[in-house]
């Protein structure tokens, strides 16, 4: 019962934390670590003690497959060179380099345990860096790297870790420690290939979303521990099989299982993500109760896990810089044309916080270890200061660099060009196929496509004083499904329906109504921002050729003045200059000039707008 209360009373307390945080504007994270220091040395706290078996088999494969799913494989694809040099390169890095530290300022010390040391604080947390770099809106190309190494640096970790244990106690040649590593990779790799396979056999065959999800529940706990069982890497298993299943969902999966797996994982990572930041400051109050046994001076026990500290943030980013120039070299950014900058390297440097990881591992080390307490103390010295030293600095970092932050409004063109190149291969089909249509379908689904790319484009729009369409679709059909559902609940309360046909007509309401919601959020973050130069689509010859052109925005549409209809959005030919209205607006007077003329390419006319679009090609720039 007490376990059950305190189990209750630490939810509640990480939910509130996660409120509070967001409502000052800090990363969770940093609040958590915090409150956690301060809630160990209460009275009625209990003491906490973070067993490696419950974060590594509990806590680590749940939070990594959440991860790998969600990542994307393309992208890790493109960014492999750089991932690979962080996520081995760098941790047997920084593993040596604190160890010559640690076996230099700790006396007695053998090397074996002060590399088992260094292989315990080098890998940065799987949550942390992105959990943290998300929220200040680092670069996507950032925050892309740091996932895809947190994903199997925790491999290349633990290896070490083991390797080093090993060495202690038995004494191990070089060859057998390339040779473990190997071992651990290869199956590892071959057990989430194994997994990707079974399940990618039997998905398909699914088509309950609660069973599917009940599959995913199990995937990574099995993948771990048959690679564990078999001396292979656990991690490198789950990672594998989970950005496998995540990149082949939409062939795999049903929709409704998709969106079913995506929720469910979605609030299991934010509960454990969340708790173990809480678990890590309840750490403290003992972690420091052990010290007092220990025969080293206070002074020297301050020196052994500040200088670990450093020693963890310095070769970080020696090691994102020496690999930068020898080892990866960084070629030019197909979006922008220009190589990569040097703060950007910085940044993936800076945003090395650890995390849960580190602290479970240090618990691996033997008992009988020399000054062990010494080093699980500095263990807990690396993971809360670089949360709270690299985690509060890197937003002010960022902005001191002019790192620009993913841009909404660029997502809203690539999402509106997507949508239209989608509708063209949609309709594109529908002339292919044969049907008797004398009910007009055909008519109505053309329309909603139409309706669909509109809703799309309008969200580019920056007029901060007109209602679009689709910002009036949002407000009369939300205020109708709210009428909706009032009346289905008082229907509800007569009982002459049954409650399984009320749940069905509530759940279709409620997925209209998230539909709208996510669209409008959306919006709201492209209107608030402007004056972008866009790069997004494809090399096309007519957008080459068409350069944007500096003009004042236009105020009106002469075809809708001389047919008496009102316009939403403004386009201008860069063949003559006429001006006319989009394709949301009701006569789409600027279509319609295309298909007279055969003039390609449109700009927007809007204020502060700038982007340009091919009708020939189906492509923005």
């Amino acid at each position: 019962m007490d376990v059950a209360l305190f189990l209750v009373s630490l939810a509640v307390g990480v939910l509130t934390g996660v409120v509070v945080a967001r409502w000052l504007g800090i990363p969770a994270p940093l609040l958590l670590v915090v409150a956690g220091v301060c809630a160990s040395f209460l009275p009625f706290v209990p003491q906490v003690h973070l067993e490696p078996e419950v974060v590594l088999l509990g806590l680590l494969p749940p939070l990594l497959y959440s991860a790998a799913i969600t990542s994307s494989l393309v992208d890790f694809n493109a960014h492999r060179r750089v991932i690979l040099a962080l996520s081995v390169g760098a941790v047997l890095f920084t593993t040596a380099g604190v160890g010559v530290v640690v076996h230099a300022l700790v006396p007695g010390i053998s090397w074996p345990i002060a590399f088992a040391l260094g292989a315990v604080v080098a890998p940065p947390d799987a949550v942390a860096a992105t959990a943290i770099g998300r929220n200040i809106g680092l670069p996507r190309r950032v925050v892309t790297i740091l996932e895809g190494e947190s994903l199997f640096n925790d491999a290349t970790a633990l290896v070490a870790l083991r390797t080093a244990i090993a060495a202690a106690s038995l004494g191990v040649e070089l060859w057998e420690v390339g040779l473990d590593f190997l071992v651990a990779a290869g199956g590892g790799l071959l057990i989430g290939l194994a997994a990707f396979f079974l399940v990618g056999k039997v998905r398909p065959r699914i088509a309950d979303p609660v069973l599917d999800v009940a599959m995913s529940l199990v995937v990574p706990f099995a993948c771990f521990l048959l690679a564990e069982e078999i001396h292979a890497s656990g991690v490198v298993a789950v990672v594998v099989a989970g950005l496998l299943l995540g990149h082949q969902a939409p062939v795999l999966q049903t929709a409704q299982s998709r969106i079913a797996e995506r929720i469910n994982w979605r609030t299991i990572a934010f509960l454990l993500e969340n708790t173990v930041f809480a678990l890590i400051g309840l750490q403290a109050q003992w972690l420091l109760q052990d010290l007092a046994d220990s025969d080293l001076s206070g002074a020297r026990i301050v020196a052994v896990c500040l200088a670990t500290l450093a020693a963890c943030i310095v070769l970080r980013l020696v090691w994102v810089f020496l690999s930068r120039w020898m080892l990866v070299r960084p070629g030019a950014d197909p979006a922008t044309g220009r190589r990569q900058p040097a703060r950007q390297t910085f940044l993936v440097g800076w945003a090395g916080m650890r995390g849960v990881v580190t602290l479970a591992a240090a618990f691996l080390i033997p008992e009988d270890a020399e000054h062990r307490e010494v080093l699980l103390m500095a263990s807990f010295t690396v993971v809360a200061g670089t949360l709270l030293i690299q985690g509060l600095s890197l937003p002010v970092i960022a902005r001191r660099l002019n790192v620009p932050s993913p841009d909404p409004l660029d997502d809203a063109l690539a999402r509106a060009t997507l949508l239209q190149q989608a509708a063209r291969a949609a309709i594109d089909e529908l002339d292919r196929m044969e049907y008797d249509d004398h009910a007009g379908v055909v008519d109505l689904v053309r329309q909603r496509l139409d309706q669909r790319n509109f809703a799309a484009w309008e969200r580019l729009s920056t007029a901060a004083d007109q209602e679009s369409p689709a910002a009036l679709y949002y407000r009369i059909r939300t205020q109708m499904i709210d009428a909706e559902r009032r009346r289905i609940l008082e229907i509800r309360k007569s009982g002459t329906v049954p409650s399984e046909v009320i749940v069905d007509v509530l759940a279709m309401l409620d997925v209209e109504e998230s539909m709208l919601d996510s669209a409008e959020q959306e919006r709201d973050e492209s209107q608030s921002y402007a004056g972008r130069k866009w790069t997004i689509g494809e090399h096309c010859a007519d957008l080459d050729r068409y350069a944007a052109v500096a003009e004042p925005p236009a105020t009106y549409c002469q075809a809708c003045l001389d047919e008496g209809t009102q316009w939403v959005s403004l386009r201008r030919c860069l063949e003559c200059g006429n001006v006319a209205c989009c394709d949301s607006s009701p006569r789409q007077h600027a279509t319609a000039h295309f298909h007279d003329e055969q003039h390609p390419v449109i700009q927007s006319a809007e204020p502060d707008e700038d982007w340009r679009w091919c009708y020939v090609h189906h492509l923005t720039a």
